[in-house]
């Protein structure tokens, strides 16, 4: 069933998309050809991931992301079956392509990620006005990787500019970038269990660990801090309480665009007015019917609905005590 009401802009930001070519394998062999059992082509980059989510939630979002080459043209051509709004700025060189390997037997996943050509500075500073122009007091989220010449303090730089304008920045990133954005509050970030554990600097070897250093984070002025877990799930902090979902079971087939799936689902739900509880669970859901299709494919929107009611939640703790 579409969701007709009326909701805040949604903007994505891809400064480094790809065309994410996957091959499904029977074995690799070492020295030898591989015929593939299967192929898919899709637009990828991490937010161009989450605008298709978007899509696929009836939530219409502008995707503004960086294309060049010949590679670019076919990215251009893919999104516009995949995305609501697209807004493609062009460059020098070729966008990237990156690969993943199915291997069936005995089952492994492989991915490369190719190189994206240099952006300049006025190549930047003209997306990045594209953005700021969409968001009004909508939700921007800001994922991926960098290409040559962006500087690693473009996510905190666009997160002070967006809450000049009262929008919610969404930030998934990880290292020096996401640390940098972090200083400027954003609204939500989305790391993962390794992200976190390079942020904090040390191993987290439960879930009790996780909870703490991710109360610790929130306490800094950021509105809600999610935790995927992979297997066991994910946490979400919203600076009173901690949830804890568990994914509901699922036939894992690929993980890429999986945690990209869980960022819309969790973003489409608080744009909607839902509460966290709610938004950690369509979130679960749509990360994990992502996690069940092939190649580089993502949920679709029956099948996230039957997942929905599949997904557990519960408060584990008192965030306020932790602190």
């Amino acid at each position: 069933m579409t969701d007709n009401r009326k909701h805040p802009p949604l903007v994505t930001l891809t400064l480094n998309p790809c065309v994410d070519v996957s091959y499904d394998l029977p074995r690799l062999i070492e020295d030898q050809k591989v015929h593939a059992s299967a192929n898919r082509y899709d637009p990828g980059g991490n937010g161009i991931n989450v605008a298709r989510a978007f899509k696929r939630l009836h939530m219409p979002a502008h995707a503004c992301c960086i294309v060049a080459g010949e590679i670019g043209n076919l990215l251009e051509r893919l999104v516009a079956h995949e995305l609501d709004f697209p807004h493609c700025v062009r460059i020098e060189g070729e966008t990237r392509i990156n690969v993943t390997l199915l291997q069936q037997d005995p089952r492994a996943q492989f991915e490369v990620s190719g190189l994206g050509p240099p952006v300049s500075g006025f190549a930047l500073q003209e997306l990045v006005d594209e953005v700021l122009g969409l968001a009004g007091g909508g939700y921007v989220v800001l994922t991926g990787s960098l290409p040559p010449g962006v500087p690693k303090d473009i996510y905190a730089t666009l997160v002070r500019e967006l809450h000049l304008q009262a929008a919610h920045a969404v930030v998934d990133a990880q290292g020096e970038v996401l640390a940098r954005a972090i200083e400027e509050r954003p609204f939500l970030i989305k790391p993962n269990r390794y992200e976190l554990e390079q942020l904090v600097g040390h191993s987290l070897p439960n879930l009790d660990a996780v909870i703490r250093e991710a109360c610790a984070l929130q306490a800094r002025g950021i509105d809600y801090v999610c935790v995927s877990l992979g297997g066991e799930g994910a946490l979400l902090v919203d600076g009173e309480h901690t949830y804890h979902a568990h994914p509901p079971p699922v036939e894992p087939c690929s993980t890429v665009g999986a945690g990209d799936s869980m960022l819309a689902g969790l973003i489409t739900a608080l744009a909607r007015g839902e509460g966290p509880a709610e938004a950690l669970r369509l979130g679960l859901a749509c990360g994990s019917g992502t996690a069940s299709r092939p190649g580089t494919e993502l949920f679709d929107y029956n099948q996230m609905r039957e997942l929905l009611g599949r997904v557990e939640v519960a408060s584990v703790t008192d965030c306020l005590a932790v602190k």
